[in-house]
């Protein structure tokens, strides 16, 4: 088994609630996440006795200082007490600006998968820390159980959620997070409520109703899937989605999405891709020794 190749797995907000604007200019969310069995790949070649980190391929539009992958090898990087370089792969699988978690995912398992090659020994709280100077959603990421988020993201309670199929569809637009949080028409004021009651009310993703004025093809995708099942927006958008039983039911549906649609069937996942990665190659470097 080799230690080279890493899952970044998709998210979804179940549900997103917006309770207020803090004096920093971040907002109070209570959100749910769950993990997707479909994400990016990560390969990490490790290079002793350098600082250069490399990427490829690059993403287009997308300098070195703002790529989270690089901003997160730097920060671990900068924790190390010897000099260790990379060679970084990325197969790109998942939309930018679509709400699913990819720029997060990639950063989340740039810290972990190099914490295990570079031996830096940084624990999962260490990790989450350096994750959030980052973005919000990378904490959960880093963590990889499905779990409740208050504060700006950052609180995370892990929970237990059932085992369902997810279609998802992204609209042929990107939606800037930063912008919507910026919208003076984003809802900002559901009141916070205590997990077993948001577990038993109705879920909504207050900034579903902004991103559809702004992006018509949002609501397009989301009015088409309704047809078919409940549906929400996850994230700040673009993706929409739908929970299914089984599999079989979630394919059907993807095999009527109109021609020039992007969509995927995955299984949602209360513990990571990432985490079960890391979790056997622990174990086979225990059981080789």
């Amino acid at each position: 088994m080799t230690a080279t190749r890493w899952p970044a797995p998709a998210k979804l907000n179940l549900f997103l609630h917006v309770n207020g604007r803090r004096p920093d200019g971040y907002h109070e969310l209570q959100t749910l996440f769950i993990f997707l069995s479909h994400g990016d790949w990560l390969e990490f070649e490790p290079l002793p006795d350098t600082v250069q980190l490399t990427l490829s391929p690059a993403i287009p539009g997308v300098p070195d200082e703002q790529n989270l992958i690089i901003r997160a090898a730097r920060l671990l990087q900068a924790r190390l007490p010897s000099p260790q370089g990379a060679h970084i792969r990325l197969e790109k699988v998942l939309p930018m600006g679509g709400g699913i978690g990819g720029g997060s995912s990639d950063a989340a398992t740039t810290l972990v998968a190099l914490n295990h090659l570079w031996q830096a020994g940084l624990s999962e709280d260490e990790l989450a820390e350096l994750g959030v100077q980052l973005g919000a959603d990378v904490p959960v990421f880093v963590r990889g159980r499905a779990a409740f988020a208050e504060g700006v993201g950052e609180r995370l309670q892990p929970v237990e959620l059932p085992s369902v199929w997810y279609l998802v569809l992204k609209p042929d637009c990107h939606v800037a997070t930063a912008a919507v949080f910026q919208d003076p028409d984003l809802p900002r004021a559901t009141p916070k409520m205590a997990f077993h009651n948001l577990l038993e009310g109705t879920w909504k993703n207050d900034c579903e109703l902004l991103v559809k004025k702004r992006h018509p093809e949002v609501a397009n995708a989301l009015g088409w899937l309704l047809e078919y099942a409940p549906s929400r927006m996850t994230g700040t958008g673009a993706c929409v989605f739908a929970q299914f039983e089984d599999e079989e039911a979630a394919r059907e549906v993807l095999a009527k999405v109109p021609k020039g649609w992007d969509g995927f069937v995955a299984k949602g996942e209360n513990i990571s891709p990432l985490f079960v990665t890391l979790q056997q190659i622990s174990d086979w470097g225990i059981a080789k020794r």
